[in-house]
């Protein structure tokens, strides 16, 4: 039988092929870093069985036309967690969310704010691609959100940024026709945690004026984490 320290060893593999670096331990009691280890590798466990859930799902008409499920990726101690809509056709090839030309912006704009993408959490409510991108449907978002939502449980982040309309009615049980530019700017609660409504990426990419509407609120965000705000942001 495997002892503790054993299952950690591959776990600690598997994350290096991830590209995670570990986690700090240095200077730390004996007894919290025990403690660390244990909610660490919790956490990560019910991440990867989320993941394998996802990648053996059929609930929904989806899963017969996607390439790839897209279950999100990032720290399981992340206290910052950024929530799309669905997977597009970069997502679907991969397997991984905003890794497409939003997804370089989004990168982009988590740089400029200071951190890299393994130092959040980068999900979508839907983790199968639509056809043609169409927005997901009522009964898609309803069979495939409580994934997204055990994620959640799971890394309690201390702030949630909500991308586009699909991901902040989601999150926040709105009515699908609230437009983000009335909630933008302002946070608010999902079980305690809190969330900043901004524009989607793809919206950014269509209309260059209003990123820095969205870097006012990536401010926000850092403040509330209590993370300095870089002076200038990169403008690629």
């Amino acid at each position: 039988m495997r002892t503790h320290i054993e299952s950690l060893v591959e776990y600690m593999k598997y994350l290096k092929e991830l590209g995670y670096d570990g986690f700090p331990l240095a200077g730390t009691p004996a007894k919290a870093q025990a403690e660390d280890v244990d909610m660490y590798d919790s956490r990560q466990l019910s991440l990867t069985n989320i993941r394998l859930a996802v990648e053996q799902c059929t609930k929904c008409r989806l899963s017969s036309t996607r390439t790839h499920t897209v279950p999100g990726e990032g720290s399981c101690n992340a206290g910052l967690m950024f929530i799309g809509e669905a997977p597009g056709y970069d997502e679907d090839q991969q397997g991984r969310p905003f890794v497409g030309r939003a997804g370089k912006l989004l990168t982009d704009i988590i740089n400029a704010m200071g951190m890299q993408r393994e130092d959040v959490f980068i999900a979508n409510v839907i983790k199968c691609r639509p056809p043609e991108n169409r927005d997901p449907s009522d009964d898609e978002i309803s069979e495939c959100s409580p994934y997204l939502f055990n994620q959640i449980d799971i890394i309690k982040p201390k702030v949630i940024v909500t991308l586009g309309r699909h991901s902040t009615t989601t999150i926040l049980g709105l009515h699908t026709t609230v437009k983000i530019s009335e909630l933008r700017g302002n946070f608010f609660h999902y079980k305690g945690i809190k969330v900043m409504p901004t524009f989607h990426p793809a919206y950014l990419l269509r209309n260059e004026k209003d990123k820095r509407l969205v870097w006012n609120d990536m401010k926000l965000v850092l403040k509330e984490l209590g993370r300095p705000a870089p002076e200038s942001r990169n403008k690629k």
